[in-house]
């Protein structure tokens, strides 16, 4: 299923693609320019928002991957919005794919930018640059979004534990090799294979899926975004 701005160019044709049935519009009431495409106009999963902030957080809040094509302010404003929360926490890990046109610099010139003046002079880190992947090619998209949830499927903080749960159990030579790749990111102990927690038993959490535990430093999140693409690597 998509989510899009609902509005025309590259948001109908989102709406298009997946087919009404599997489409969510998320418009927002500007006194010019801003509509709805025709393809979501009527439909009840349409949503019109009077403030930005709000749309943003359904943009977010109800995504397992955003993809976002060239455009103006709006656009660099959710890109921000989704990477500030990402690295600080305070959305879920997914994958953010700067999608541009074929052989088109907009994103390459937007993560230049990025190179020379946030991270040259240690505004971000270089592991934050991991939050974001940048291609021309729509098959690498997908390629980027199916591999994340290719063996991780989601987390969870119980107290001071990380809970990572996964479709396929890990190894214990693969639980040595996180553990000595990955020692910076521990706050105390060690990466360990475990069963639900007692928190999770009780909100009935996927408790079929095999999971690990950490303590995290919660932190460096874009360390914590390799660890993932690590984990789909097994």
């Amino acid at each position: 299923m998509v989510i899009t701005g609902a509005g025309p160019g590259i948001m109908q044709a989102g709406h298009e693609g997946a087919g009404p049935e599997r489409s969510f519009g998320a418009n927002i009431r500007l006194p010019w320019e801003q509509s709805a495409n025709p393809i979501i106009q009527d439909d009840k999963k349409l949503i019109t928002f009077k403030y930005f902030f709000t749309r943003k957080l359904t943009f977010v809040r109800h995504s397992d991957a955003i993809v976002l094509f060239p455009g103006g302010f709006g656009t660099l404003d959710e890109g921000y919005e989704s990477l500030t929360l990402m690295q600080t926490g305070k959305s879920k890990l997914m994958p953010l794919v700067l999608m541009d046109r074929p052989g088109g610099a907009y994103w390459k010139t937007w993560d230049k930018h990025i190179r020379e003046h946030l991270l040259r002079n240690g505004l971000i880190s270089p592991d934050d640059l991991n939050l974001y992947h940048i291609t021309d090619s729509c098959e690498d998209a997908v390629k980027i979004i199916t591999r994340f949830y290719r063996n991780y499927q989601s987390m969870r903080f119980v107290r001071d534990l990380l809970v990572m749960r996964l479709k396929h159990k890990l190894t214990e030579t693969a639980i040595d090799g996180l553990n000595l790749d990955f020692a910076d990111i521990v706050a105390s102990g060690r990466i360990e294979v475990m069963e639900p927690t007692p928190e999770e038993r009780d909100d009935h959490q996927f408790l079929n899926l095999p999971r690990i535990g950490f303590e995290f430093n919660r932190r460096d999140y874009g360390r914590l975004r390799q660890l993932i693409d690590v984990l789909n690597s097994f």
